[in-house]
């Protein structure tokens, strides 16, 4: 028998030695995680095609709206890193497959693609990446979903997550209430002996400048709620549906590409409550690429007027010529930032739909500065987690522009 040597962090390791029916890691970014359990996907199906197993590696996520959202890149990354991987897989643009046919890979969203996977192929393995939010009603789905056996062999669930809340059902499942039949480890970003300098580089940054989140973010810590940030207790995550009672849709739209994502929002007001409704965010989304991009995941925004960041009116002119006549860019002056978020604080409520993680995230984690010596809470607003929200800002200017515009007294 030849032995192989398999790159992973000497932490992980043990996660994946003996039998087990859940394996997992959590922790902050860095820390490699994704990347090992990607790798050991192809390995283990690599082993069990290579005993006559057939079946699907099933990749799954919350929210997957196309396979760009998907493990998929992960994936291909980690077979081509190994020769004898390379070998036994044909990789495709839209497929993953191993040449004796034996082994195909599978990737789906759970929230909207749940029951659609009861009808896959046998699943010999089910990774979820990104599991801090899958709702318990996922979990009940899919775990008995994974339940094939075979002589020598059984069905494993696999999950990797970065811990936010210690409520949420991932955490409540597999961290602090975690299966006797499982293998769990905190991996962190000194648990990975590949720590890119680029990126000890932005580990040292948010260290010194947001201490308030470093910890979440580098350390897998639970992301703790502070009086500094903006909307804390002022917004909740349901479902909805909107009708004829409602107003709007408003759109808008906040430009970005290599660290900041490009950004939009569809919302609506009803009464005393602001209600956001879908979101389309992405880095390093191509210009040409981004009214198609937005019409897939805001349907009909392109007949609609768009509101979007008036500092890039060249890329407004691009989208204006380029199937989205209606966007045109939001005024903005001395405090209209902070203008735009009174009037978002204004309302009774803000509901956030459960279709869009990222302006949930963004609102969970906007705030303050706070000082570094005596943690008095500062005025001034830290310019981070907020593409969403300024898209949000955009979308709202005509009413914020309303309500912060002095009355004119009668005499």
């Amino acid at each position: 028998m030849t032995a192989a040597r398999i790159p992973l962090p000497p932490k992980l390791i043990p996660v994946f030695q003996g039998p087990s029916r859940y394996r997992g890691a959590y922790g902050g970014r860095g820390s490699a995680k994704t990347r090992g359990f990607a790798l050991m996907t192809a390995i283990d199906g690599y082993r069990l095609g290579r005993a006559g197993i057939s079946g699907m590696m099933l990749c799954a996520r919350e929210h997957l709206n196309s396979l760009d959202e998907s493990s998929m890149e992960e994936v291909k990354q980690a077979i081509t890193s190994v020769d004898w991987l390379t070998k036994y897989y044909e990789i495709g643009e839209k497929y993953i497959r191993s040449r004796d046919g034996r082994i195909k890979y599978g990737f789906t969203g759970l929230r909207h693609n749940l029951d659609g996977v009861k009808s896959k192929a046998r699943i010999l393995r089910a990774w979820v990446d990104e599991a801090e939010n899958v709702s318990e009603a996922a979990w009940r789905k899919l775990i008995p979903t994974v339940r094939d056996e075979g002589p020598g062999w059984s069905s494993e669930i696999w999950l990797t997550w970065n811990p936010e809340t210690e409520t949420s059902a991932t955490n409540q499942r597999f961290r602090v209430k975690p299966p006797e039949n499982g293998k769990f480890v905190e991996l962190n970003w000194r648990d990975n002996p590949w720590f890119p300098e680029t990126l000890n580089a932005e580990r040292l940054e948010d260290y010194t400048k947001r201490p308030d989140t470093y910890d979440h973010i580098w350390e897998g810590a639970y992301l703790v709620i502070t009086d500094a940030q903006v909307f804390r207790g002022l917004f909740e995550v349901d479902d909805f549906k909107t009708d004829s009672s409602f107003d709007g849709p408003y759109h808008g739209l906040d430009f970005g590409f290599s660290q900041d994502p490009t950004a939009a929002t569809q919302s609506y007001i009803k009464g005393k409550t602001l209600y956001i409704r879908r979101e389309a965010v992405k880095k390093k989304l191509e210009l040409n690429d981004t009214v198609q991009f937005l019409a897939e995941r805001i349907p009909q925004i392109c007949l609609h007027q768009v509101r979007a960041d008036s500092a890039r009116p060249e890329s407004i002119s691009l989208l204006k010529g380029g199937g989205m006549p209606g966007i045109k860019a939001a005024k903005k002056g001395p405090g209209s930032v902070e203008d735009g978020i009174a009037y978002i604080k204004s309302f009774d409520r803000v509901v956030i739909h459960p279709d869009c993680p990222e302006t949930a995230r963004e609102f969970r984690a906007y705030s303050y500065k706070v000082d570094r010596l005596s943690g008095d809470i500062l005025p001034d607003l830290l310019d981070e987690n907020n593409h969403c929200i300024d898209s949000l800002r955009y979308a709202l200017e005509p009413m914020i522009r309303l309500r912060s515009r002095p009355r004119m007294r009668v005499l």
